[in-house]
């Protein structure tokens, strides 16, 4: 059977989706190929489901903590099996949620594997969508645009290859069933950092291993060493600079050992379950690349800034792209397929311009350049760096470790770059991220008027202090 639409969209997560209702909201037939769940792994397998056990993990060290604030909570206990019920609850809620959306926008979503076609009977030219939806069942889709927003899955370590029981990646670690009683986490990146700390929390032995010299390594030095010293705090073991011998793996009843080396000096490391969270590689098999002249280079689709392949008219978005391999900044890609496709001139995506979030305890977020990064540019730079032990916001909330980093340029007094520590900073980044989109200067951001008492007014104070002009602090 073949269909005929505007736009076909390989891939139905947040990316993909995002560039089909925008291409519905302009008056084109819109049709989503998704060979697994609508919402793709940020609804099912990333963002969402760990968002949920974070925040119950924040919850459960807040009321053991809890006699600070006067309130005793005596024989505080973890009911982990509610826990994953209430996390498949809050995707299911967003799951219904959007296949409404689909069906507000009249998108058509197919189940099935798609596949890229080259020319044929059915058009002239490559992107015609093959879709195997089994038993034999294959339907032909022909559009006059393509996106291909098929994302991405954890990647492997060579002879660390997991077994969803003592080795796992962080898809499988959401169906974990019980807690672990110890975990070595491998990667000290985002995922990495933020399984830590619900781990830790939830009262795992947790030891993190990086084989970088420092967590977060994309991230400004000053909050890499923040987040390190308080993660240690905790009583999370962190070892950077530290290489894992995957050879040494050894699986037994209690769980696993593996060895690691430090400055050629080796130890042994042993806990009940090991987590690779070593990055992500993108979906870019068996979808039919091959049939057409899409470029594909490291293992990521090449697009052009306004997310053309070397098929103009065949696009790609998201994780499959690689880049920074975010959810927001794969719905921006979305949006900017979507209207270019169909002749708007769209904001493009600059990398340096989309947020950064880590969802630990603290959490950390951050845009624009670090002050590394800036020098190595070249820039005459002035920092600020307040704290929010300063605030009593932070003082009134129990949570004053961290702080707020600002990177400015002397001369042109340019804001470069926020970089954040703390309580809640995630939902206050926006207002850089603005800031950076309107070009304004820090002498700007500090003039506004922040809300007192709130967490954001410290933001005010670090723009305020790139100058030396900080009130409070």
């Amino acid at each position: 059977m073949t269909h005929t639409f505007d736009m076909v969209v390989l891939g139905g997560g947040i990316g993909g989706y995002t560039a089909a209702i925008r291409a519905a909201q302009l008056g084109k037939s819109v049709a989503i190929v998704e060979q697994d769940k609508l919402g793709g792994t940020c609804l099912h397998r990333g963002c969402i489901p760990s968002k949920a056990l974070l925040r119950s993990a924040e919850v459960f060290a807040l009321m053991k903590d809890s006699d600070k604030f006067g309130i005793g909570a005596e024989a505080v206990t973890l009911d982990f099996s509610k826990v994953a019920s209430r996390k498949d609850a809050v995707v299911e809620q967003l799951y219904s949620g959007l296949q409404f959306l689909m069906k507000k926008h009249k998108i058509t979503v197919f189940q099935g594997k798609g596949r890229l076609i080259g020319p044929s009977i059915f058009s002239p030219r490559s992107g015609t969508v093959s879709v195997d939806q089994g038993e034999d069942q294959i339907l032909t889709l022909v559009p006059d645009k393509v996106v291909i927003a098929t994302g991405s899955r954890p990647r492997s370590l060579p002879g660390l290859e997991t077994d969803g029981v003592t080795i796992l990646n962080s898809d499988e670690a959401l169906r974990l069933e019980k807690l672990p009683a110890s975990a070595v986490i491998i990667g000290g990146g985002v995922i990495g950092v933020e399984w830590a700390s619900l781990l830790s929390d939830f009262g795992v032995q947790v030891t993190v291993v990086e084989f970088a010299p420092r967590l977060l390594p994309s991230e400004d030095e000053d909050v890499s060493r923040e987040l390190e010293r308080l993660l240690k705090k905790r009583g999370v073991n962190v070892r950077t600079g530290t290489k894992v011998i995957t050879e040494s793996v050894r699986k037994h009843e209690g769980g696993m050992t593996l060895n690691v080396e430090h400055r050629e000096e080796q130890a042994e490391l042993s806990a009940e379950i090991a987590l690779v969270c070593v990055g992500r590689q993108a979906n870019v098999e068996g979808i039919g690349l091959e049939n057409t002249d899409v470029k594909v280079e490291g293992g990521f689709v090449r697009v052009n800034d306004s997310m053309q392949t070397a098929e103009l008219h065949i696009y790609a978005i998201g994780d499959c792209i690689g880049g920074l391999q975010l959810a927001h900044a794969a719905a921006h890609e979305g949006l900017t397929a979507a209207e270019h496709a169909w002749g708007l001139q769209p904001h493009k995506v600059e990398p340096h311009r989309v947020p950064r979030c880590v969802y630990s305890r603290p959490e950390t977020a951050s845009i624009g350049w670090t002050e590394r990064e800036a020098k190595e540019r070249g820039r005459d730079v002035k920092v600020s760096k307040v704290h929010f032990r300063a605030l009593g916001k932070a003082i009134v909330l129990g949570e004053t470790d961290g702080f707020i980093k600002v990177v400015a340029d002397k001369e042109t007094n340019d804001l470069l770059g926020v970089h954040m520590i703390g309580p809640h900073v995630t939902d206050y980044i926006s207002e850089a991220a603005l800031a950076q989109l309107l070009d304004a200067t820090p002498w700007e951001i500090g003039q506004t008027i922040h809300p007192h008492p709130t967490l954001s007014e410290l933001l005010g104070e670090a723009m305020l202090a790139v100058d030396g002009r900080s009130i409070n602090t």
